[in-house]
């Protein structure tokens, strides 16, 4: 069996290749054919497998993983599996409008609290940190603070009266000062809940997205063409050409 020259084999494998894409294989075989005359006398034959030029390229799963993780749905969308990564990015979408309108509210409930004790407990809140608040929303006052402390010889404890004043007008008002305070801490402890929520859906989407992306891709394999391309002589010096073609279903 004699060998194929290079730029013969070069002049081959471009038209069977335009054979496969062109709308005018006919024209490119009987090109093929005109160049066969060429090529040294003997026996040839060669088999080529190629893949459909216009079919789509695989999805890459780390790719799918970031769209995911940067918006849930994103990585079903870009594997082409949006049906189901749309209820992720619905979901995303909630969650969201759940922690903002959480920090809002709990923001609002800050306020007035805070409000309330500067006019039913005397406070002044500025400079006073999230303990402090807490202490008053439990103590009449600063003097009944202080003598615990006093009696439980937790001198350190002890604050400076000037600077943290505090005197509720009645037991009723620190009672709802302390259901606000209450409210409004409440709602920042859920905000976690709710951010934990964003992160479980992330992940939850990537894992959706690195499935849709595999499967996309398994079906890209399954769905190849492979061609084979026999070339001999006969006996009257004349080139033969033959094309036999497989497609995956």
């Amino acid at each position: 069996m004699n060998k194929i020259k290079l730029q013969h084999l070069i002049v081959l494998l471009f038209l069977a290749q335009n054979l496969l894409i062109s709308q005018t294989g006919q024209n490119s075989i009987l090109y093929l054919k005109n160049e066969l005359k060429s090529i040294d006398a003997g026996e040839i034959s060669t088999t080529l497998e190629i893949f459909n030029s216009n079919m789509q390229q695989k999805k890459n799963t780390g790719l799918a993983i970031l769209y995911s993780l940067l918006l849930p749905g994103m990585g079903e969308l870009y594997a082409e599996g949006y049906d189901s990564g749309i209820y992720f990015t619905i979901a995303d979408g909630v969650l969201w409008s759940t922690v903002i309108g959480m920090n809002v509210y709990g923001n609002w409930q800050e306020d007035r609290y805070k409000s309330y004790a500067k006019v039913h407990a005397g406070i002044d809140p500025d400079g006073k940190d999230k303990d402090f608040f807490a202490t008053i929303s439990a103590y009449s006052s600063i003097d009944d603070y202080n003598n615990e402390k006093a009696f439980e010889r937790d001198f350190k404890s002890m604050l400076d009266k000037q600077k943290y004043y505090w005197n509720w007008n009645s037991n009723e008002d620190r009672r709802t000062y302390r259901n606000m305070w209450s409210s409004s801490e409440q709602t920042f402890n859920n905000i976690r809940f709710a951010v934990g929520g964003l992160i479980l859906n992330r992940l939850i989407s990537a894992i959706n997205a690195v499935r849709l992306t595999s499967r996309y891709n398994k079906k890209i394999e399954d769905d190849n063409l492979t061609m084979n391309v026999f070339i001999r002589r006969n006996l009257f010096n004349e080139s033969e050409l033959t094309f036999n073609f497989l497609h995956k279903f």
